[in-house]
């Protein structure tokens, strides 16, 4: 009777192991799926136009700006 008993509990530890080996298993490959197609998606989808870097606006040259604040003059090239 020990015999059983103790056999049993084995045989129910290794199916407890078991299932949660598969849950976690089935969990990793539902997470990983997602990151794949997440990944799809980030490459498919498309991406802005790069605007150009100007120097100055307008392509016009910017006026010399001087101001007193009270403090002293202020001047902004």
């Amino acid at each position: 009777m020990q015999n059983i008993r103790a056999f049993l509990y084995g045989l129910i530890g290794i199916a407890a192991i078991g299932t949660l080996v598969l849950f976690t298993a089935s969990i990793t490959l539902a997470f990983a799926g997602m990151l794949a197609v997440f990944t799809v998606i980030k490459a498919l989808s498309p991406r802005p136009k790069p605007q150009p870097v100007r120097a100055r606006a307008n392509g016009q040259k910017r006026e010399m700006r001087v101001w007193n604040d009270g403090r002293g003059t202020i001047i902004d090239l």
